[in-house]
């Protein structure tokens, strides 16, 4: 978790003329020209673009283009459907340039291509200067911020009655289909597949009310992605957070967590000693594609 935190988009508009960068989909061949883009971009997490399985994965159940100029490749962007149906939104996952490359209209032009015909957008942006600005030039509005908390499990508030286990990755898919419409068995076995990984379900009195996976090494272990059960209030959505992290604090070290501030769950963490030291925000061409009361989402895949 935490991969893709920033998106760095590179140009103004009308800083250049985006005709002189060429955009392509993304090929094998281009695995180690992303890795070059993203590392130099800061990008070195784990599930990132340095990391030629979380390309391929894009490549495989969403879109990856590349940006060219003068036939080199200089800057990569991806975009996954969440959903299906007229309730589909696109999730801009990446957009990065070479800093060699900044301020020549390679963002604008990959982000043209990952948007073309998508109503429903959404991403979550720096705080780059450029990134808010392009964002909303491309119809999408800043709504809220999402904290990147981390803490750990020993001082976590007890949740009587409620227990975490780990299951295959289909079991949380299916959860998650039925309790939100979003197909998404691809992505958790991607995430059960990387270091750490691990699906588990939420449950209290019997009732399964939160399904996800976590990912990351024994020192830092986070949840990845979280769906909570519509029928959870306020109390059981903060509490299945909790559960999960305090699962994750079993094995000592480091938990982390993303969460759109207005999540019931920060207030717990905050209160816990957790802390969060940078912060992305949403956007979204309309504020209900993520609850932010309900979804803990990956930063990179939603």
């Amino acid at each position: 978790m935490g991969a893709n935190l920033p998106h760095l988009p590179t140009a103004r508009k009308g800083t250049c003329p985006v005709s002189d960068v060429a955009v392509r989909p993304a090929a094998d061949a281009d695995l180690a020209a992303i890795a070059n883009v993203a590392i130099a971009a800061g990008q070195q997490d784990e599930w990132a673009g340095s990391n030629p399985v979380y390309v391929r994965h894009l490549m495989n159940h969403g879109r990856v283009v590349v940006a060219e100029l003068d036939g080199e490749v200089a800057g990569f962007g991806a975009a996954q459907q969440v959903g299906a149906g007229p309730r589909a939104a696109t999730m801009l996952c990446d957009l990065f340039v070479h800093p060699a490359n900044h301020g020549r209209g390679c963002g604008r032009a990959m982000l043209a291509d990952l948007w073309s015909g998508a109503a429903r957008r959404m991403t979550f942006s720096s705080l780059h200067s450029n990134a808010i600005p392009l964002y909303t030039s491309f119809g999408a509005d800043a709504w809220w911020p999402l904290l990147y908390l981390h803490g750990t499990a020993d001082r976590l508030p007890a949740s009587a009655g409620w227990t975490a286990e780990q299951v295959s990755a289909d079991t949380v898919a299916g959860h998650e289909l039925a309790w939100t419409g979003a197909g998404r068995t691809a992505d958790h076995r991607a995430w059960a597949a990387r270091p750490g990984g691990a699906p588990v379900i939420v449950s209290v009195g019997g009732e399964i009310m939160a399904a996800g996976t976590v990912a990351g090494s024994e020192s830092q272990r986070g949840i990845e992605h979280l769906a909570i059960s519509p029928a959870a209030d306020d109390s059981t959505a903060a509490a299945a957070v909790v559960t999960v992290l305090a699962y994750l604090g079993t094995t000592g070290g480091a938990t982390q967590v993303c969460l759109p501030a207005p999540h019931p769950a920060v207030r717990p963490l905050l209160a816990a000693g957790w802390r969060f030291d940078e912060f992305d925000v949403f956007m979204a061409s309309e504020p209900g594609l993520l609850d932010p009361r309900r979804a803990v989402p990956s930063p990179g895949q939603a």
